[in-house]
């Protein structure tokens, strides 16, 4: 099991669209990062590249749920529904 340094919820990260990537302050001066497919994946862990610090990211899965994942959970609802 890893050892967190902290629990951070997702609201309190910036994001950076063009590169898909969510950030938060590292006591180490640089910044935690996780992706936006990762939180898609379930992963809430989130690294700082410069040290070996790691956060636990507190958010809802439904939040970031795939687009298309959505689509296919509509369709085979709708089958069934037939």
């Amino acid at each position: 099991m890893a050892s967190f340094y902290d629990e951070v919820e997702i609201e309190d990260f910036e994001f950076d669209e063009d590169e898909g990537r969510y950030t938060y302050p590292c006591p180490c001066g640089d910044k935690f990062e996780i992706y936006l497919d990762d939180l898609r994946d379930g992963d809430d862990v989130a690294r700082c590249p410069s040290c070996s610090l790691i956060i636990r990211v507190v958010y809802d899965p439904d939040d970031f749920a795939d687009e298309e994942d959505e689509e296919t959970t509509f369709e085979i609802n709708q089958a069934i529904l037939v």
